[in-house]
């Protein structure tokens, strides 16, 4: 993270922040998620990806369900309100169309592990995974014991991806990212990834009036912006337009057969712009 950020064309800036190999974070909770950049970068045909999420929801679907992703970790997975992610689901149950490692966290300890990271720390210390299993199934989580009071405590890995991607409502003329409502951890991805992109609503010349809540990340830990209008659709953005909720609905249908989700991906992302993306 140094410099200023560059305003890119977003096929430009997924081509330069995002490589063959690399682990990437697109995160966004409910609200913001940046699935436009997701769409290109199914354009672009990366391969071998390691992806990040609090709660893979459609745009990791999409993205697990046309290949290039050997691992997914994740604290939550399923088509909000609907039912389950049928690609993830193939990919995990049959290897289609490519076999899927899990590595699950739970909420905190995954947001905890990002704030390490954030902080450029090796580990984060929480009261969690204490009678559960998941410390059996994933090896970035021990447990340790206080140094002052000999209370056990979990401890797990930093998170530091590669790349993160995130959605925001504007960035100003200097390259400095707004975003707010509801928020999740994309401040914190920004600032433990090696490399960022954010797709923004718009270019504005200052940000003016903002809600107690906003979030303003300085253009040096900024790579590269995109404006994209509708970027987070079918998320919404709080101030620019409401979550489709017959998206959502209606992409349980598109994803439980692979021939259907095929020609969606083909007729909706491969020969389209993300703006004119239907379900």
């Amino acid at each position: 993270m140094s410099g200023r950020a560059r305003v890119l064309p977003l096929a430009a800036a997924i081509e330069e922040c995002i490589r063959d190999g690399d682990s990437v974070a697109m995160e966004g909770f409910t609200h913001l998620i940046p699935f436009a950049a997701a769409h290109e970068l199914i354009r672009q045909r990366r391969s071998r990806l390691t992806l990040y999420r609090m709660t893979p929801d459609l745009i990791y679907d999409q993205l697990i369900g046309m290949g290039g992703i050997e691992r997914l970790v994740f604290s939550w997975g399923g088509n909000p309100g609907v039912g389950s992610l049928h690609r993830l689901r193939d990919a995990v149950e049959n290897g289609w169309p490519a076999s899927l490692e899990l590595v699950e966290h739970s909420h905190a300890g995954m947001a905890n592990a990002y704030d390490a990271g954030a902080a450029n720390l090796p580990f984060a210390v929480l009261r969690g995974y204490l009678g559960t299993d998941l410390a059996k199934v994933n090896n970035q989580v021990r447990f340790i014991s206080c140094p002052f009071t000999g209370e056990q405590l979990a401890a797990v890995s930093a998170i530091r991806p590669d790349v993160a991607v995130i959605h925001a409502q504007r960035a100003d003329l200097e390259g400095n990212v707004m975003l707010e409502g509801i928020v999740g951890v994309q401040k914190q991805a920004v600032l433990a990834a090696q490399r960022s992109l954010v797709t923004v609503e718009e270019v504005v010349e200052e940000f003016g009036p903002r809600s107690p809540n906003a979030i303003i990340l300085p253009s040096w830990t900024v790579t590269a912006i995109s404006v994209v209008p509708r970027g987070a659709h079918p998320s919404y953005a709080h101030g620019y337009y409401k979550r489709d909720n017959g998206f959502y609905i209606g992409w349980d249908k598109i994803a439980r057969d692979r021939d259907s989700f095929l020609a969606w991906i083909h007729t909706n992302v491969l020969r389209r712009s993300h703006s004119e993306v239907v379900v």
